[in-house]
């Protein structure tokens, strides 16, 4: 090796050993119903209390997101406020979207330390079922973000409807529309940029086998995503290769209190280009103690590389 190139190679392993030189940045990305998290109370719901404030902010500042999408956050009022209080503790997201839909009273919002270079947001959607014309209950937030000068994704964020009943319709059948709106949405951005980084995540109210999750996932192929199922880091380590095994990591995000049942149905989605740049081991739900006083949902987050591979 000639003595030139040999002293250049030395001189990156040192400045990478010396800590002089980084890898790639590293960021995360969050999903979290923060339940009724108002700043007033409506006819049908209270506003946040100052215990569960706190305890929401703690979830927060413990996964230390770069990118988290809320839901049930309300009025713009409520998400500055939240925003703020996580500035003070220490958490800087300057960047944020807040999402009106259907619904006045709760809403899809994120908050970004990345600079938010565009925004698309879904407000409006409509759909037929039984000869009768439906809202989309909450609207769809779709923002372009850029983590540095080489490295950007688009995120993707819903809160379909809930599994309390109405008189109107069947609620699992107000969910799959609403979910089918969301794919075309999604399918729209993948046929414009095929290999586009795409996360797609939000309280979805329903779980894996279900029709309305497995239209948001798609059909096999490149235009499927990718469920990276968090779950908590709780100190069980199953086989890689022993996917029987791995269904079994406690990967809950929500309790329903009027069946009494735990289950997940609050999700982070990938494109294949994404995915590539996914780190499944720091991919995880968050185990809180005392977590219900913040929201009957529990936080999740993924970690990504900013890099193209």
């Amino acid at each position: 090796m000639p003595r030139a190139r040999y002293r250049l190679l030395f001189a990156v392993w040192f400045l990478l050993a010396a800590g002089r030189l980084s890898a790639a940045d590293v960021f995360r990305v969050a999903q979290y119903n923060v339940e009724n998290y108002l700043d007033e109370p409506t006819t049908s719901r209270v506003a946040k209390g100052e215990a569960a404030k706190a305890k929401i902010r703690e979830g927060i500042l413990a996964l230390k997101p770069d990118v988290i999408a809320l839901e049930e956050i309300g009025t713009t009022n409520a998400l500055l406020e939240l925003q703020a209080s996580l500035k003070t503790a220490g958490l800087d997201l300057p960047y944020w979207e807040h999402v009106t839909g259907f619904d006045t009273n709760i809403h899809v919002a994120v908050l970004s330390r990345f600079a938010i270079t565009a925004r698309r947001p879904h407000t409006n959607d409509a759909f037929l079922l039984s000869g009768r014309r439906f809202q989309v209950s909450r609207g769809f937030a779709e923002v372009d973000l850029q983590v540095n000068p080489h490295y950007s994704f688009t995120l993707l964020a819903a809160h379909l409807k809930s599994r309390r009943t109405i008189a109107a319709a069947d609620e699992s059948e107000l969910r799959l529309e609403e979910a089918k709106i969301f794919r075309g949405i999604i399918d729209a951005r993948l046929a414009a940029f095929p290999e586009t980084n795409l996360v797609v995540l939000g309280d979805f109210n329903d779980t894996h086998d279900s029709p309305a999750i497995k239209a948001i996932l798609g059909p096999r192929g490149k235009k499927a995503l990718v469920d990276t199922r968090p779950a908590e880091k709780n100190g069980d380590t199953p086989p890689a290769a022993d996917r029987r095994l791995q269904g079994r990591q406690i990967s809950w995000t929500h309790f329903y209190a009027k069946d009494d049942v735990y289950s997940r149905i609050d999700y982070i989605l990938l494109s294949h280009g994404m995915a590539r740049e996914w780190d499944p081991a720091q991919t995880y739900v968050l185990a809180l103690p005392n977590w219900g006083v913040g929201s009957d949902h529990r936080p999740l987050v993924a970690t990504f590389v900013a890099e193209e591979r």
